[in-house]
């Protein structure tokens, strides 16, 4: 985690200077960007955006088990590409809150003595943050956030499949739901009246007990940090409290 933590911090230092860089004042003629208003027309208000995302899990097994009896083994959790939707509430022109909300596909495989297709699941991750967020009279307006995530893993199908290295047939998956931890940064860039282009970049720390029943009778159980990274690109629509309009 402490890992995954730095390099976090690097990303969003990194986000926070190609944003100082590439800024610059729009001028009164520029009718398809928009002039930028004043911070503070930047008031209480709504911000919807709709985004397509990558969950990257960056996942690690351990405590592997077949009925308390430790295996060499690990666990795997896919990629996914979903839309997403999050709507935000600025309650300043510095301070918001956003809530995502996005469902997620992904295929469960185990390695080592459980070679083979363990299953499938869909996630259901609502995510609640705070920010913060930089330069809110200009047009291009960085922001990083905390939070707390809740996942509810839903539809786990168990594949059925024979894994040939432990001799067992999967019978059943399940995947515990849980708290975790989330970090964000990103910036919305503003494109012309109330719309703006949105880039942003999520880590969540997420951790799930895991459970695998066989035909055999053994059960296979293991801790799975999937701890994914959400990169997502989009639109984004400001909602009264000092909308900009074009000038």
């Amino acid at each position: 985690m402490r890992k995954n933590f730095w390099k976090l911090l690097s990303a969003i230092l990194l986000t926070l200077g190609l944003m100082a860089t590439i800024h610059t004042p729009a001028t009164a003629g520029d009718k398809w960007m928009g002039a930028s208003p004043p911070a503070q027309e930047w008031g209480p208000g709504w911000f919807v955006r709709l985004r397509g995302l990558g969950v990257i899990p960056d996942e690690d097994s351990s405590n592997i088990t077949a009925n308390g009896a430790p295996l060499v083994a690990n666990i795997s959790v896919d990629n996914s590409i979903v839309p997403e939707l999050d709507i935000s509430y600025f309650f300043t022109s510095h301070i918001a809150v956003e809530l995502i909300l996005a469902v997620t596909p992904h295929d469960i495989a185990g390695g080592g003595t459980l070679q083979g297709d363990l299953g499938d699941t869909w996630l259901l991750p609502p995510t609640l943050l705070a920010q913060y967020h930089f330069n809110p009279g200009g047009r291009v307006k960085p922001y990083v956030g905390a939070g707390l995530n809740y996942t509810v893993f839903f539809n786990e199908d168990d594949s059925g499949a024979f894994l040939p290295n432990a001799g067992l047939t999967v019978s059943d998956l399940d995947l515990d739901n849980g708290f975790g931890v989330a970090l964000q940064a990103g910036a919305d860039i503003h494109i012309r009246d109330n719309m703006y282009l949105n880039i942003d970049v999520k880590k969540l720390w997420l951790d799930t007990d895991a459970t695998v029943q066989t035909t055999a009778g053994a059960i296979v159980r293991a801790d799975v940090d999937i701890d994914p990274w959400i990169i997502g690109v989009g639109i984004g629509w400001k909602i009264g409290g000092g909308a900009i309009a074009l000038k």
